[in-house]
């Protein structure tokens, strides 16, 4: 059986470079991609796996801005000697065997859904996130694990049951519940996490939810009600892209070559 590592490259990369205090700069851009690079060989040496991708938002227009033009519209841009960086980290990633996916109008979060969804179906063996993103957390429903780099610690049902008050079956349904403030995601007015994990307690789902919210005659029910195509639309952005046209092969992100060629 293989073990396929997916890792959430901008995931890495930001969190090294913004740990520095030090003002933007092409030298702090740098050293970021240095320890970035060191940080991908510790990630293939310690996890050891058989098929390796990492995967970067290629950036611009998505799809989900094409569904809701507010789409991240508040988040921070991508500093410019960052970005001018990422193409050397990539070729030192192809260099090392570590085959990186970028694709237009897609996120990278789409990307890694794609490959780690297509990887269990076909039974292939561990798959494994390696992000802090909350959102790829849904994963876990389908079997596989998130590992955080930089508190070297696993998530798994448990930690996100514990985290956010309900299972990895329910996270997208959370999260589009309480919205996302960073990525422009609207949820419903004045629903929280702790909130939106009570009524999926309550409820089991947001259909269930919104076929009782006629109900509620407090403030939380008018919300609903008044905010249902928000949440519907908020419901959408929140769901991860599983089939993303990668037009690789598991040959591709094979360490070493395992002679596959199914394309997909």
């Amino acid at each position: 059986m293989g073990k396929l590592l997916a890792i959430d490259g901008l995931n890495i990369v930001r969190r090294i470079y913004e740990a520095s205090p030090e003002p933007d700069s092409l030298e702090k851009a740098e050293t970021a991609m240095r320890f970035s690079l060191a940080a991908f060989h510790k990630l293939r040496h310690e996890h050891a796996p058989t098929h390796m991708a990492a995967a970067f938002d290629f950036g611009g227009r998505t799809w989900r801005h094409d569904l809701y033009e507010r789409y991240r519209e508040h988040r921070s841009p991508m500093p410019d000697a960052l970005r001018q960086s990422l193409s050397k980290l990539y070729s030192d990633l192809n260099q090392a065997g570590i085959h990186v996916l970028c694709i237009p109008e897609v996120e990278a979060d789409d990307v890694i859904a794609t490959v780690i969804l297509r990887w269990l179906a076909q039974g292939r063996g561990e798959a494994i996130v390696v992000s802090t993103d909350k959102d790829l957390h849904v994963l876990i429903a389908q079997g596989a694990l998130v590992w955080d780099h930089f508190k070297n610690e696993w998530h798994d049902s448990a930690w996100v049951k514990n985290k956010f008050g309900v299972p990895p079956e329910q996270l997208a349904e959370l999260l589009a519940l309480m919205g996302d403030a960073v990525d422009g995601i609207p949820g419903v007015s004045k629903v929280g996490m702790k909130t939106a994990a009570k009524l999926l307690q309550s409820y089991g789902s947001i259909e269930a939810i919104m076929a009782g919210a006629g109900i509620l005659k407090n403030t939380l029910g008018e919300n609903l009600r008044k905010d249902a195509a928000v949440l519907a639309m908020s419901r959408q952005l929140v769901t991860l892209k599983a089939d993303v046209p990668l037009g690789i092969t598991w040959n591709t992100l094979a360490l070493p070559q395992d002679g596959e060629h199914e394309r997909f």
